[in-house]
């Protein structure tokens, strides 16, 4: 059996680790950074952060001529450390938080999929990332 190809985006946040958890796992949080670029949002979220549990973020176009939802389940949670999660179709993504004192360190590590070259995927999920650094470093 062929080994899934993944992509590795990276990024350090100018905070500590407790905060950078919470903007990542708390809905009201998901909502304001998880988004490629300006012209599209995430007008909903919901995240049950368990082994087993279930996220959705509802992510849209503003002028609303496109969107999907981004779902899956959890299958290893560790607070502050470590999330690993399978999406609904079949592709897995890690998570890897490192504390450094005030500044915390984010690995994510995502499976490709064939629809889009890998160039745009790795682009889409490092701007998600660079949007989830400013915000929390903002709030």
């Amino acid at each position: 059996m062929e080994k899934q190809k993944s992509i590795t985006v990276k990024t350090t946040v100018n905070a500590p680790v407790q905060k950078v958890w919470k903007c990542w796992t708390l809905p009201q949080h998901i909502v304001n950074w998880t988004h490629a670029s300006e012209d599209w949002h995430a007008p909903k979220a919901e995240n049950d952060l368990r082994i087993g549990g279930r996220f959705l973020t509802r992510m849209e176009a503003k002028d609303g001529s496109f969107g999907f939802d981004f779902e899956g389940t959890y299958s290893n949670v560790r607070e502050n450390e470590y999330i690993q999660y399978s999406m609904d179709d079949g592709r897995k993504v890690e998570i890897i938080f490192t504390s450094n004192g005030q500044l915390t360190d984010i690995s994510e590590t995502f499976d490709i999929e064939n629809q889009n070259p890998e160039s745009m995927q790795r682009d889409g999920w490092q701007a998600i990332l660079d949007n989830f650094k400013k915000y929390t470093e903002s709030n």
